[in-house]
């Protein structure tokens, strides 16, 4: 009894390998003593092979050449035509579309400005007035801190939004 659980519990493992690799069949071997092997290869001798319900089995390995489609003697990819259905703009209604985009990045940008002259105002040369609930200097420390990454963040902006208007046509 014990040694068909003992089988058993072989081939459920062996099948939970193939299961894992995926490349292979599993084989029970028996040899002339009537042993029991259980493998991946197949051996000389009374070997088959065992079906494994689930088990995927990787296709066999390629032989010969492969060969792939052969490449035009232009790499640049070919402009793709747009939809019939496409909406068009004519030239007068994009002109317009990009002076407003230009209104509104421009005034962000001043907005940002702003912003930016207020926290170096406040930041002070890096050295801000400390406040009431500042008595832990620590404190104060994190705030500077703080005031810094705002203004570093708010000379990001100034800049992005230059180069932005600096690309509308």
């Amino acid at each position: 009894m014990h040694a068909i659980v003992k089988q058993l519990l072989i081939v459920a493992g062996l099948g939970a390998c193939a299961l894992a690799r995926a490349d292979g069949q599993l084989h029970l071997c028996i040899d002339a003593n009537g042993h029991k092997e259980y493998t991946n290869m197949s051996r000389k001798g009374n070997c088959k092979v065992l079906e494994v319900p689930g088990a995927i089995v990787a296709p066999p390995p390629r032989t010969g050449p492969v060969y792939s489609a052969p490449r035009a003697n232009n790499p640049a990819p070919a402009a793709a035509p747009s939809p019939a259905e496409f909406p068009k703009v004519d030239n007068a209604e994009q002109k317009a579309r990009d002076l407003d985009r230009r209104r509104i990045l421009q005034d962000e940008l001043k907005s940002e400005e702003g912003k930016l002259a207020e926290l170096k105002k406040e930041f002070n040369g890096g050295e801000p007035e400390r406040r009431g609930d500042e008595r832990n200097y620590a404190k104060y420390q994190e705030r500077v801190a703080h005031m810094k990454d705002n203004i570093n963040r708010a000379e990001r902006n100034v800049e992005a939004l230059k180069r932005e208007i600096a690309n509308i046509r």
